[in-house]
């Protein structure tokens, strides 16, 4: 693509040369004479101005010093990193196929769009139904009375099962498993007894899901994940849990049966929560922390001890079982020197 089309396409002002052919993305340190590269953060200016990329995409800031860059043609945006992520879509568009490959055993009940892609070996059941543009990999299931709707993409080896609904644009990595039953269990004279989960997943549109993360159907009511929700890699939603919109969930995150989590939300790698819990919008959640009380207010919140030399790890470790002991022996202190009475719980 040549600077001046992908400038009108990205809708933002270019310096330069017009007519210089674009022909993919690159890192600042891999880039070739024909690649285009960004730079958001100043501290990364130094790299990018000695690039031998072709384009790069900087911020209206950085005008004064692109005299020393060795770089002649340039995209200003406001947010360099958006405006790259953009441009990456054009110069590497996904591939859209059509039909339904010969191995693929389709219902036929099902409801699949002329446009659509059916790969190898794909099974679709009864009363199925699917989108315009929707792309289904090789090896993927789409169990019976289940919906996927325009431009979504499953990625090879998607689990779908049955009275599942997925929104528009969604993409859903290989490995993903949509709508297995939670581990609902009650126990009955000393046994598990498994109950039936008889809800749906409902999935909105604009939603990511990571490869091998599984969404579990609720037991009565529905699991529902909201418009512009981002979920990572080896991800476990279970039973009826709500995700609201435009939340992000990092790898390795674990979210228990009946969690409302709100929107704009960030849960970090390797977050847990409760069960039963919600928390309100746009908190965050660093990485590795146990959420097992509802958060109520919008913010940063963490838990978990950071990583410490072993020595002095055990240690603090050793003390902390000591902490209740000398809170109270220090509110006897402070109330024997006036400072107030100590308040137990």
């Amino acid at each position: 693509m040549i600077l001046a089309d992908l400038a009108a396409k990205l809708g933002i002002p270019f310096l330069g040369d017009a007519s210089f052919v674009i022909d993919g993305v690159a890192a600042l340190d891999l880039a070739e004479q024909t690649s285009l590269c960004y730079v958001q953060d100043s501290a990364y200016f130094d790299s990018a101005i000695s690039s031998r990329c072709g384009v790069l995409i900087v911020a209206s800031k950085h005008l004064p010093y692109l005299d020393k860059a060795k770089c002649s043609n340039f995209l200003i945006a406001e947010h360099p990193h958006f405006a790259f992520a953009k441009a990456a879509d054009l110069l590497h568009p996904v591939k859209l196929r059509q039909g339904i490959h010969p191995t693929a055993v389709v219902s036929p009940d099902a409801n699949i769009h002329p446009s659509a892609w059916v790969g190898p070996y794909v099974v679709i059941e009864d009363n199925v139904s699917i989108g315009r543009q929707v792309q289904i990999g090789a090896h993927c299931h789409i169990g019976s009375m289940s919906h996927v709707l325009d431009e979504t993409q499953l990625f090879p080896r998607v689990t779908v099962l049955h009275n599942v609904h997925i929104g528009k644009r969604c993409r859903i990595l290989s490995g993903a498993v949509i709508g297995s039953d939670g581990f609902g269990l009650v126990q009955e004279q000393g046994a598990w007894v498994h109950v039936p989960h008889l809800g749906r997943v409902v999935i909105g549109d604009d939603v990511d899901i990571g490869a091998n993360t599984t969404v579990d159907r609720g037991t009565l009511a529905d699991t529902r994940i909201m418009d512009g929700v981002k979920i990572d890699n080896l991800v476990q939603i279970a039973h009826n849990v709500i995700i609201g919109r435009h939340t992000a969930i990092a790898g390795c995150a674990g979210l228990a049966g009946s969690s409302i989590v709100g929107e704009y939300c960030l849960l970090a790698g390797g977050v847990g929560l409760a069960g039963h819990l919600e928390l309100a919008d746009k908190v965050h959640i660093t990485g590795m922390s146990m959420v097992t009380n509802s958060i109520q207010q919008s913010g940063v919140y963490s838990s978990g001890t950071p990583l410490d030399d072993n020595k002095q790890w055990r240690r603090n470790a050793a003390r902390f079982k000591m902490l209740d002991s000398m809170a109270r022996r220090l509110g006897l202190i402070e109330r024997h020197l006036g400072f107030g009475k100590i308040t137990e719980e």
